[in-house]
């Protein structure tokens, strides 16, 4: 067969059933091989980048390797960002792109472009295939890469002669199937050492990340929060990994994080880090975060172990084994932390995240109550795709999520215009559950062409724009730390979305004030298909708390205080 045919069977033989594309000159052999493919549907998105975000979503929410295809030059260049996207957060995924044929590549050819030289910092692992008995070992190794160790995307580059080549069949049962290969993990000792540091500390705190879900270790984690009884605050990504309304969970910490989370890493003596990086936005000035702790850091990534802060005890491995290892110790011994659950407890109640619901039905919308609201209608499997901006914090802040796989956003490399088509491909990977986008009007425009995408497939997708008619998160920065001199934020020409929907036969509701909240949820769920919800936010609603540039997370800001001049800022560069 030809190499372009060997790639769709081994997509089957690994269970990867749907792919996300968009075709082209050197990529057109793998095309013209799935017009006889019947184990592997294509997705045709409007636009690379649509293709490589569906794609995430697909993998996030699903935990299976994600798949997009594009063709050389420009094809390549518009999958960067949402390669990008899911290199940063960790997100297994096989970018298939085509290349000039063999004997033309270094000659400036059409539409040649060295991808492999411009990607190097945004993937796990890159090949250039040059023979075609090579793509199906290449092909096989990318899928395991992927989703084995610490998740990343892995790009495969294939010349248009060498998907055309002729290739033999060879026998593929004994390869491994593409998963999370064995890690040797902490050693018993070192399982006892983080056993006494735990027994030790009075004020010990757990963190985190989207490593729990990225590994699979849900069920793990929950076992040993439960267990250690410790209070716990996480990253963006690490939201939902508790499940709902826990009476331990603080909240997210970090720049937008809960007072409760903050105040609680600032007191703590032991902070327990599982699958977390400690990012700049959630450590805020580093000198100033966990000052009183000592630090466990427990991870699959060697190289996040003592990259930003030195821990304590450092211990590479499988999160779930580690996890049920200790949770199983504690059981049977139970930490005696009572007075610092209580003291948790006390700032949750007192600090936690808030929303003020009117009374007056025509008073504004403010961003905080509507997603309150939305989180209460929604359905509680939902999945919510969303995008970047004050609406993603709001959601972070306000919305209950069961599972960490059933929030997708953009952490990492906070993408504007991820949440539309990381819908779709969460849709995909789950076409009985209710999706939902939640959007800014900036952020919606971004990748709007994905309309054509839900149109062509029929899916059910529910469309949520929270539409204060500016750049927001920009607005309130501008607003706090600039003088209030805005600059380029104003979206006041936004297109009619109602008439743009339909254009894609999308039925769409709109509302103005918090009267007509409830009945526009009623409405955008009540509906079958694809449905667009357009909600009038108040453009003066800011994210709160928040922490300026440069600060301790101990420095948040509650309430809009006078603008601050940037001299007043310390510089994120400073602190070294």
């Amino acid at each position: 067969m030809k190499a372009a045919q060997q790639i769709l069977e081994i997509f089957e033989a690994h269970g990867i059933d749907t792919v996300f594309g968009y075709p082209g000159g050197c990529i057109m052999p793998l095309y013209d091989a799935l017009v006889d493919s019947v184990g592997v549907t294509h997705v045709l998105c409007r636009h690379e980048q649509g293709c490589a975000l569906a794609a995430d979503g697909y993998a996030r929410s699903s935990g299976r390797v994600g798949v997009a295809i594009a063709t050389s030059g420009p094809g390549a260049t518009n999958l960067i960002t949402g390669v990008a996207n899911a290199h940063r957060d960790s997100v297994p995924m096989v970018i298939i792109t085509g290349q000039t044929p063999s004997a033309m590549i270094g000659t400036d050819a059409f539409q040649e472009v060295d991808v492999l030289g411009m990607t190097l910092d945004i993937v796990k692992h890159s090949a250039l295939v040059t023979r075609p008995e090579d793509v199906g070992p290449a092909i096989d190794e990318a899928l395991r890469l992927a989703a084995s160790g610490r998740p990343g995307p892995v790009w495969i580059d294939i010349p248009k002669d060498v998907l055309q080549g002729e290739v033999t069949v060879r026998d593929r049962a004994a390869l491994p199937a593409s998963g999370r290969s064995p890690n040797r993990g902490p050693s018993s000792a070192e399982l006892a050492a983080v056993l006494d540091m735990l027994r030790r500390a009075r004020r010990p705190l757990l963190y985190s990340g989207g490593g729990v879900s990225r590994a699979g270790a849900e069920a793990a984690f929950r076992s040993f929060a439960e267990a250690s009884g410790l209070p716990h605050v996480y990253s963006l990504n690490g939201i939902g990994n508790a499940g709902r309304a826990q009476a331990a969970d603080l909240g997210m910490l970090g720049m937008h994080g809960s007072r409760a989370a903050n105040q609680a890493v600032d007191a703590c003596d032991l902070l327990v880090v599982v699958g977390a990086r400690l990012d700049d936005r959630a450590t805020g000035r580093l000198a100033g975060f966990a000052p009183n702790a000592r630090l466990i850091h427990i991870d699959i990534d060697a190289a996040e172990l003592d990259k930003r802060r030195r821990a304590e005890l450092a211990l590479r491995g499988e999160l779930a084994p580690v996890l049920s290892t200790l949770a199983g110790a504690l059981a049977e011994r139970p930490l005696a932390i009572a007075a610092w659950r209580r003291r948790c407890r006390d700032w949750r109640a007192h600090h936690g995240f808030a929303a003020a619901m009117p009374a007056d039905p025509t008073a504004p919308i403010g961003g905080p109550a509507f997603v309150r609201a939305l989180s209460e209608a929604a359905p509680v499997d939902a999945i919510v795709a969303c995008d970047v901006g004050q609406h993603q914090m709001w959601v972070a802040q306000h919305f209950a999520f069961a599972e960490p796989r059933n929030h997708l956003s953009s952490g990492g490399l906070g993408t504007m215009g991820y949440g539309l088509p990381a819908a779709i491909g969460a849709q995909f990977a789950h076409p009985e559950r209710p999706v939902i986008n939640i959007a800014g009007d900036g952020s919606f425009m971004m990748n709007v062409q994905e309309l054509a995408t839900i149109r062509r497939y029929r899916l059910p997708v529910k469309i949520v724009i929270a539409d204060n008619a500016c750049l927001g998160m920009v607005r309130q920065q501008q607003e706090l730390f600039y003088a209030n001199r805005e600059s380029q934020i104003d979206l006041d020409d936004n297109p009619d979305f109602a008439a743009l929907a339909a254009a894609f036969d999308i039925p769409t509701h709109r509302v103005t004030c918090w009267g007509g909240v409830e009945s526009g949820l009623r409405t955008l769920f009540c509906s079958p298909g694809a449905a667009l919800l357009h909600v009038a936010i108040d453009r003066a609603d800011n994210v709160w708390p928040t922490v300026a540039p440069g600060r301790a997370n101990g420095e948040m800001l509650h309430a809009a205080p006078s603008p601050i001049p940037m001299t007043a800022i310390a510089s994120p560069t400073a602190e070294a």
